[in-house]
């Protein structure tokens, strides 16, 4: 069976170590449905567990948006669980809350709207194209808005910008300039090359050991959740596991600098 054959709602393609991994529900902005959460929560073990996957770009179909959140269409869904049984619902498009320590690139464009963050917060390098724009629909539809924004506090964007994000709602949009200022991007292209951009990044590190690349993903990503003397005992650990009698290539190549 197909890497894709197992999904319904998002597209996978593998070449060079690099999972594509394209949102596919263009007809509702890629918003996400109870069949996307599945399809993430298999797609997130096979990642986990498929050796020949080094990295993954996540990116969407179509012209208007990344992500629009959660369908309000078909959700709540998950309501009809009794309720010490519920669980969130966007933790598992996550892919460090499903323990995937491969790097995540997440290319940006159109609207990136509320639960887009779930995808975002949990990615390791966000780029975007220069029409993308950020907003929290919760408020303006009388919702709290919680996970998200304390996703965004972890990642480290400002307090006061968190704020005024989660609860100006469709009033107020983030631009993608505004977002690479607070961090929530790291890059703003034009639109023609942002999946280029992704894909570029994801192979420059797909072709690292992995090794390497995946305990230096994991330690930073803990180092979020414990004191910082933990960190870095932890690091020491993952450093002396992943790196054993491995021989350093000291060697600096000479590169034309593209990230600023």
């Amino acid at each position: 069976m197909s890497a894709q054959s197992r999904y319904e709602t998002i597209l996978v393609d593998v070449e060079e170590h690099v999972a594509t991994v394209t949102l596919n529900r263009p007809d509702r902005l890629n918003a996400f449905n109870e069949a996307m959460v599945a399809d993430f929560g298999r797609l997130w073990a096979w990642v986990r567990d498929e050796d020949d996957v080094h990295a993954v770009v996540i990116r969407a179909a179509g012209d208007r948006g990344f992500c629009a959140g959660v369908d309000a269409r078909e959700g709540p869904w998950w309501q009809e669980q009794a309720v010490f049984r519920q669980e969130d619902p966007g933790a598992v498009l996550g892919a460090k809350a499903q323990r995937v320590w491969k790097p995540v690139i997440a290319a940006v464009h159109g609207i990136a709207a509320g639960g887009a963050m779930y995808l975002l917060n949990e990615a390791d390098i966000v780029i975007a194209s220069d029409d993308a724009e950020f907003f929290d629909p919760h408020q303006t539809a009388g919702l709290v808005s919680a996970l998200e924004p304390i996703g965004m506090l972890q990642r480290g964007v400002p307090l006061g910008d968190v704020l005024r994000w989660a609860l100006t709602g469709n009033d107020e949009r983030i631009t993608a300039q505004t977002a690479l200022r607070l961090g929530i991007v790291t890059e703003v292209v034009a639109r023609a090359d942002l999946w280029p951009t992704a894909e570029r990044l994801a192979r420059e590190i797909a072709a690292r050991r992995p090794d390497a690349v995946q305990g230096t993903v994991r330690a930073i990503w803990e180092a979020l959740d414990v004191p910082p003397s933990v960190a870095r005992q932890r690091g020491l650990a993952y450093t002396q596991l992943g790196n054993g009698t491995q021989a350093p290539d000291l060697s600096i190549p000479r590169v034309t600098p593209r990230y600023r």
